[in-house]
């Protein structure tokens, strides 16, 4: 599976932005789609996920009311809409692939239990 991370920016504080992950390779019938993002000197951090499947979808607390993740399938990409950002979402954005038959909870919010990742995209919010 590859993954390509797209929409990063440098924005203001309260913006909106819509970050894109172009995914292929192989069917994704058992695979979720996940977020996740790295401010600097910490680690990944899950934000959102998207079963390919059903579309269901699961949400970090820290931006439930913030962002959503969507999918296109006729595209093959997941997007994270991101509104009213906060200084505090500067960090490079990630989108992985988590293949269902390989976790307990599914989709995981595990870094670990994701094996394909893209590139990443940079966001920086100014105050």
């Amino acid at each position: 599976v590859q993954l390509q991370a797209s929409g990063g920016g440098l924005v203001q504080a309260g913006d909106s932005l819509r970050l894109s992950c172009a995914v292929s390779g192989r069917s994704l019938s058992n695979y979720a789609i996940g977020w996740f993002r790295q401010a600097p000197g910490k680690e990944h951090e899950f934000v959102a996920a998207i079963v390919w499947s059903d579309s269901s979808t699961v949400y970090a607390d820290s931006v439930k009311n913030r962002f959503t993740i969507s999918k296109d399938k006729a595209k093959n990409t997941v997007y994270l809409e991101i509104n009213g950002l906060k200084p505090e979402d500067t960090a490079v954005h990630y989108c992985a692939a988590g293949r269902r038959s390989t976790v307990v909870i599914f989709p995981s919010r595990l870094p670990s239990d994701y094996a394909y990742w893209g590139q990443g995209t940079q966001v920086t919010v100014s105050s």
